[in-house]
């Protein structure tokens, strides 16, 4: 099983978003905008709370 993993090398704060894009095979900055995107405007601190717990969560 391919488990998800930080990028903490590409990654601005903890490595979530270039995780993201390192195992989907989209570009980093889409996944950022597209975070920041729906945290504003949809998600609220939802969001926030679901981004420390995936750097938290996932391997690094």
């Amino acid at each position: 099983m391919n488990s998800f993993t930080l990028d903490r090398r590409n990654g601005k704060i903890m490595g979530v978003c270039a995780g993201l894009a390192q195992r989907t095979g989209m570009d980093v900055t889409l996944i950022r905008i597209a975070a920041v995107l729906l945290t504003l405007c949809a998600l609220g601190p939802v969001g926030v709370v679901a981004y420390l717990l995936a750097g938290w969560l996932a391997e690094g």
